[in-house]
């Protein structure tokens, strides 16, 4: 059974960091691609980042790039991201996302709220 486990959001203030941790199970972990979305309220889910199973980062959406940063550790079983210069338009749940043949699989999500 595959699951995805969130966990590290909370409240920030703007300019502070925050790292997500997303810890797998039920599948092998190292051979998939894994992505962060996130959905901020009254707006749609939008990819953050992806990373492939060689721990290359990729398609950092350009509202982040600079400041995030994805990555896995394989050993783990976990994904990560690391979130720097956080802003209040980064305000949103995160989720974490695998694909495996044909089926998307989702985390339950974990709240970041930046404010003052």
């Amino acid at each position: 059974q595959v699951q995805l486990v969130e966990s590290g959001g909370g409240l920030v203030q703007p300019g502070g960091s925050l790292r997500l941790s997303c810890a797998t199970s039920g599948f092998t972990f190292s051979n998939v691609a894994m992505s962060w979305y996130r959905q901020a309220p009254g707006k749609e889910r939008e990819l953050v980042a992806t990373i492939n199973s060689f721990g290359i980062g990729l398609n950092y959406a350009d509202s982040v790039k600079g400041r995030f940063t994805i990555f896995r550790d394989n050993g783990k079983n976990t994904m990560y991201l690391q979130m720097n210069s956080l802003k209040p338009e980064d305000t949103a749940v995160y989720y974490c996302n695998t694909r495996i043949r044909i089926v998307a699989y989702w985390g339950q999500g974990t709240q970041v709220t930046v404010s003052k």
